[in-house]
């Protein structure tokens, strides 16, 4: 994590990617919540660590936004998620490898019994932030959350209903 975080500021992505937010991202402004979770998801997963993908990318989000603004804690709060759900799906982290050791089950088979879980929370949560974007109100955006995976949950548990 401190190896990523220092090979990332020594190349000044923080700075570059700051203005390139602020020159040419104007109009997608209401889209960053939902971009920075996938790739904060993406580079947990293909990292391993969310301890990695928080040092890289607090700093980066952190340049974009204020933290004091409503996008801000927004973006922060998707960067967040996004790296413990990337690696939480990762079959490389350290925490699946030491839960599956720990269950005494086989490594991939406990990555691929996780997935369904930890992606239909994501999604539910890619669409949420999606929504923070345009609302910009935390409790109004945790309250649809709250909704939204309620409703998926149901869904799921009509479709696995019929299959039986």
């Amino acid at each position: 994590a401190w190896t990523l975080k220092t090979m990332t500021d020594s190349l000044g992505a923080k700075v570059f990617i700051a203005e390139f937010v602020r020159n040419y991202a104007g109009a997608v402004v209401i889209l960053l919540p939902a971009i920075v979770f996938l790739i904060a998801t993406l580079l947990a997963f293909a990292t391993g660590t969310s301890w990695g993908t928080f040092g890289i990318l607090i700093p980066i989000v952190d340049a974009m936004f204020p933290i004091s603004s409503a996008l801000g804690t927004v973006c922060m709060s998707a960067c967040l998620a996004g790296a413990v759900c990337g690696d939480h799906c990762s079959p490389i982290s350290d925490t699946t490898i030491m839960a599956s050791a720990g269950a005494q089950c086989n490594h991939i088979n406990h990555v691929s019994t996780q997935l369904p879980y930890a992606l239909t929370v994501a999604a539910v949560s890619f669409v949420t932030f999606l929504l923070a974007g345009l609302i910009q109100n935390a409790f109004i955006t945790l309250a649809i959350g709250i909704v939204l995976i309620i409703l998926v949950l149901f869904v799921i548990k009509k479709v696995t209903t019929k299959k039986e």
